[in-house]
């Protein structure tokens, strides 16, 4: 059994920046490709970063140049770095992962974006 638990949501203004943490936990062989998600009530849910387990990255074209995803593999940790932060990334934020050959989630953190 595995586990993500995700950290590090709450309120924050627009321009200011905000660091969410994703840690897995349990019988743990292999993490492969990290990701995280966002979704807000009403839309589907969509990825916002994604990172290999060699560092590889890709974002999606709204945070491009706000947002750095890192990992540190000997901690079975991912984070997202989000700043100048805008309304429009007020959502609940999910972390996925490949864990020993299987997809898992995190159960969410919202993020709200005053503006």
């Amino acid at each position: 059994q595995v586990q993500l638990v995700e950290s590090g949501g709450g309120l924050v203004q627009a321009g200011g920046s905000l660091k969410l943490s994703c840690a897995a936990s349990g019988s743990i062989f292999s993490i492969n490709t990290m990701s995280w998600y966002r979704q807000v009530p009403g839309k589907q849910r969509e990825v916002v970063a994604v990172i290999t387990r060699g560092g590889s990255r890709n974002y999606v074209d709204s945070v491009k140049g706000r947002s750095t995803i890192s990992r540190d593999n000997a901690k079975n940790t991912m984070y997202l770095q989000m700043n100048s932060q805008k309304p429009e990334d007020t959502a609940v934020y999910y972390c996925n992962a490949n864990i020993n050959l299987v997809s898992s989630w995190g159960q969410g953190t919202k993020v709200t974006v005053s503006s």
